[in-house]
């Protein structure tokens, strides 16, 4: 498989109409599976790319357990400020400390 067939994005409609699909169809198949694989080469993306949207599909609206994306995203950004904030404190503590040094050497010399 080429690089940009790896990197090809496919967009939000075509994503949601994939997943209806693979919804829709699924009685006509013998599994899921074979009902992914069948849509999944009829849009052009593997049939593991299509599975993960599906289960993602899924989380989000409720019909199975995980956290939804929504959800995942916010933890992310909290995660990454949560990081942010510990590193600004890290600098604090040490320009602190710098400075409280600097004034008992100011004070000692006479």
């Amino acid at each position: 498989m080429s690089k940009e067939a790896k990197m090809r994005k496919f967009s939000s409609e075509v994503r949601s109409r994939a997943i209806r699909m693979v919804l829709e169809h699924e009685r006509e198949h013998s599994s899921r599976w074979a009902t992914i694989c069948s849509v999944a080469a009829k849009i052009g993306c593997t049939a593991q790319t299509l599975n993960e949207w599906v289960k993602k599909y899924e989380v989000d609206s409720g019909a199975r357990a995980g956290v939804p994306t929504d959800m995942a995203e916010k933890l992310k950004a909290l995660e990454r400020e949560v990081r942010e904030l510990r590193q600004a404190n890290e600098i604090l503590r040490k320009a602190s400390a710098y400075f409280a040094m600097a004034e008992l050497d100011r004070r000692s010399k006479p």
